[in-house]
């Protein structure tokens, strides 16, 4: 079983690390500091159990890494550690796929209780999140949320994914409804917004 810790500050990736293996010392831990890094290692073998991905990077910002990574490799259980943990953010990174949301402010009781149940295969966000069912993308719609973010119109979107014009606005209709956005801005800011904490 492995577990891929992606955060840019070393000493939280190391006190992480620590907390995965107490739960299990057969887990095998990568670590990585940035968004392409992990991209390259899951393209080589994405039989990964988790990822624990912090929401700001060097090369990815919000929840845009989220997107990137679920869009290319959806099977992968992916969980957000940050220190934006406002409701929005949590409620976006649910939108946008995230299986479990843990503040960096957590204890080490909570942070080994989360990566436990994501282990599991379940689901796992801090107390008081709000969780309405429905509210995560499917993977189809995570691609076009991923291709609006880089610019890309309906119609390069749908050539790109392999799709009809109507089946990406379908989608885009479902995002726009999911997230509360009203404009392709909206859905843009969505996915960058809420990672300005260190």
């Amino acid at each position: 079983m492995r577990v891929f810790l992606v955060d840019d500050h070393p000493l939280f990736r190391q006190a992480l690390a620590e907390t995965v293996h107490g739960i299990e010392g057969a887990i095998e831990v990568a670590e990585f500091e940035t968004l392409a890094a992990v991209r390259s290692a899951l393209a080589e073998d994405a039989e990964v159990a988790l990822i624990m991905l912090d929401l700001k990077l060097p090369d990815s910002n919000g929840v845009t890494g989220l997107l990137s990574l679920k869009a290319l490799f959806p099977q992968v259980p992916i969980a957000i550690v940050s220190a934006a943990d406002d409701p929005e953010t949590i409620k976006t990174a649910i939108a946008c796929g995230a299986a479990g949301f843990v503040p960096k402010s957590a204890d080490v009781e909570e942070l080994s209780a989360a990566v436990e149940t994501l282990l599991k295969g379940e689901q796992w966000f801090t107390k008081g999140t709000p969780l309405a069912a429905g509210t995560a993308l499917t993977p189809a719609q995570a691609k076009v949320l991923d291709a609006v973010r880089r610019g890309l119109m309906n119609k390069q979107i749908a050539y790109e994914l392999g799709i009809s014009e109507r089946t990406v606005k379908f989608h885009l209709h479902t995002v726009f409804r999911k997230l509360g956005a009203q404009t392709r801005a909206q859905l843009v800011a969505l996915a960058v917004e809420g990672a300005s904490s260190p």
